[in-house]
């Protein structure tokens, strides 16, 4: 039975939306028979508030389907990420997700993977560091909760959208060990602890490389730090059959490869 990962799907962003949902229902359906564990690190939606009462418009073929494979057994983990940390506990409550707030390290059959959604570690992009802060409020949570869903839903997708869409492309790709927040997030973690396993979304691009620290003792700790990739403009997902990872891209699927 296998475990598998995908991330950074937004949801909700762009003309071809629901043609991204239907194609990830679509992947969920096929894995269906051989899934244990469903991992899923942040922002699978552009924008998304819980209300109390009131559940976003969209999405219903992948909620759907996420409720259908946890009430058949599969384990669901979801990571909030910075387009859709207000998911609160709807996902939890009506679908029964395993929901994730920080990073967590978990064992997957004997290996230790260390995985979240990667935005903010590092602590290198101190303006993000700030609105984040202000996003986790709780005050101000209850603020834009008390304004009506059209209103709200509204203002928050074209803030989102205005944000996803300033950002140089060029941001995405690999900056070196010494620029990559959760690079460096993940080395201090692997000083604590092994880790054989880094995997961690919002970088955009599929990232797979070593990484190693030198220990005090004179020993050196090495662990692979892995980015999955994401749906705007591929289709990415890494499975982990308990033996090798392999990295897939739907719309190029003949350059599936392993990864480890």
């Amino acid at each position: 039975m296998n475990t598998y990962f995908i991330s950074d799907t937004h949801l909700g962003s762009g003309l071809d939306s629901q043609q991204r949902e239907r194609q990830l229902v679509a992947l969920l359906d096929a894995i269906r028979p051989q899934c244990h564990r469903l991992i899923l690190l942040g922002d699978m939606f552009d924008f998304w508030f819980s209300y109390r009462h009131v559940v976003p418009r969209g999405f219903c073929r992948l909620i759907g389907k996420l409720a259908q494979m946890a009430d058949e057994g599969v384990e669901i983990h979801y990571f909030i990420g910075n387009h859709d940390m207000w998911v609160f506990d709807y996902f939890e409550k009506e679908v029964g997700c395993i929901m994730h707030s920080e990073p967590t390290l978990m064992t997957i059959d004997g290996k230790q993977f260390l995985m979240g959604h990667g935005d903010g570690l590092g602590h290198l992009d101190k303006h993000y560091d700030f609105l984040k802060r202000i996003f986790r409020c709780r005050f101000n949570q209850r603020l834009f909760a008390s304004i009506h869903p059209w209103v709200g839903m509204g203002i928050a997708n074209r803030w989102s959208n205005h944000s996803r869409h300033h950002h140089d492309p060029a941001c995405f790709r690999y900056m070196g060990d010494d620029k990559e927040g959760i690079v460096l997030w993940c080395k201090e973690q692997l000083l604590q602890q092994p880790i054989d396993y880094c995997v961690f979304g919002h970088r955009h691009t599929p990232i797979c490389k070593p990484i190693s620290l030198s220990m005090p003792d004179g020993s050196e700790r090495t662990s692979l730090y892995l980015n999955v990739g994401e749906w705007i403009h591929h289709r990415n997902y890494v499975s982990f059959d308990g033996s090798e990872l392999l990295l897939h891209d739907l719309k190029f699927s003949s350059n599936d490869q392993p990864i480890f």
